[in-house]
């Protein structure tokens, strides 16, 4: 029999299982209060929407190319309403500065393949996206923090890099709503990333799959609006924007996009012939008729309730939490991000957690580059309604409770 670990390439130990992923197969377990998938509620989708969107398709004079192979650019009508939407938030976008992908996490990867040889280096931040490591993970880099305070030394950065044997590629980070923490950057954060980014010359992945997701507080400017303002155009930018669908429309339809300088464009164009050759065109076009028709009010819709039960978890953090817990109040997004005194374990606890108070959350160290974090935990409150929220957080709250009394 085949020894299949011998002939396996190098970056195949990078691989690893995502822990959400296996900890969203208890969403099928009815007695579990799970607060770990970061995934949209499926009672909000637009299904109407959808249905007449394909039946309009189907059945018009485009059910051809629906069905058939198509650019790998993505589809013209789609890349057209994303560009109005990049131009009303100050990008001045052409189509040919927009690329359809399958999910922006496909996006991820593809801006790993383009940008990391082995041992390059990637500025994440910490914690940061689990789904952006594994993506990362199979081009072999090396990670550093990601510091945008006043006290980041661009030079430490590039020396620390050389030192391995390489220079710095990119800079990753979500200024809105960043999953796990729930975190927005402040404008005086942004502009220390891209003044960051020029100092070393280097890329910055902009992930803005949350910004639509705001339910109170000032909406600030993206990266790429910044970056435009500062060198006169999206052509002279150094930011990448990878938009996605998957958290307004469906994420089940695999639709996002990357807006960028055209010479960024025309690589991922290559990337993505010799992957997938296109995103699914009948996709495409049933997203862009659903957008054109109801983008707003869906986003308007989703936000209500999702911060209705942002507010929920909140209230029952404060009810409920010991002394010694502290947690992130988010404006928007999905999640809230709970500190647990340091000598915990989040990873121990949430075992003990399924066992006994039938309650499921993410360990922070999924989400930390070099696997620390464990005292922290990241809590979604997307897909329960408020009594499930509040029912939820008392039993988690028990269970801290009685573990630090055990300690004590």
């Amino acid at each position: 029999m085949l020894d299949w670990e011998k002939i396996y390439a190098t970056r195949a130990k990078r691989m690893g299982a995502s822990e959400i992923r296996e900890l969203l197969k208890l969403l099928e377990q009815p007695d579990i209060i799970s607060f770990a998938g970061g995934i949209p509620d499926p009672a909000l989708f637009p299904a109407e929407a959808f249905q007449d969107a394909y039946s309009d398709i189907l059945s018009g004079p485009e059910a051809g190319a629906a069905l058939q192979y198509s650019v790998s650019e993505g589809y013209p009508r789609l890349r057209e309403w994303i560009v109005k939407r990049m131009r009303a938030r100050g990008i001045d976008a052409n189509v040919e500065n927009i690329f359809i992908t399958s999910g922006s996490q496909q996006g991820l990867d593809y801006l790993g393949k383009l940008f990391l040889s082995p041992n390059d280096t990637a500025l994440v931040t910490w914690p940061t996206y689990l789904g952006a490591l594994q993506a990362f993970n199979a081009y072999e880099p090396r990670y550093d923090k990601l510091d945008f305070s006043s006290n980041a030394v661009p030079e430490a950065y590039g020396e620390a890099a050389e030192k391995a044997g390489s220079r710095v590629k990119f800079a990753y980070l979500s200024a809105d709503f960043a999953n796990p923490t729930g975190e927005s950057l402040t404008p005086m954060e942004r502009e220390r990333v891209l003044d960051l980014a020029e100092a070393l010359d280097i890329a910055v992945i902009e992930d803005a799959a949350y910004r639509a997701l705001r339910f109170d507080g000032e909406r600030h400017k993206t990266l790429l609006t910044m970056d435009c303002e500062r060198n006169g155009g999206i052509e002279n930018t150094r930011t990448l924007y990878c938009g996605s669908f998957s958290k307004t429309l469906s994420p089940g339809l695999r639709v996002g996009w990357v807006c960028a300088a055209t010479p960024i464009i025309k690589r991922l164009v290559l990337a993505k012939q010799a992957a997938d050759l296109h995103s699914p065109t009948i996709n495409q076009m049933a997203v862009a008729r659903v957008a054109e028709k109801s983008f707003n009010e869906q986003a308007e819709k989703i936000c209500k309730v999702y911060g209705e039960r942002r507010d929920a978890m909140l209230a029952a953090l404060e009810e409920t939490m010991p002394e010694g817990v502290s947690w992130i109040r988010p404006e928007g997004g999905m999640f809230i991000w709970i500190t647990l005194p340091e000598h915990m374990d989040a990873a121990a606890l949430l075992p003990l957690s399924l066992k006994t108070e039938k309650v499921a959350f993410v360990p922070g160290n999924a989400f930390y580059a070099d696997g620390s974090g464990h005292n922290h935990i990241r809590v979604s409150f997307s897909c329960a309604d408020p009594a499930t929220i509040r029912e939820g957080i008392s039993r988690l709250g028990r269970l801290v409770s009685n573990e630090l009394a055990a300690a004590a």
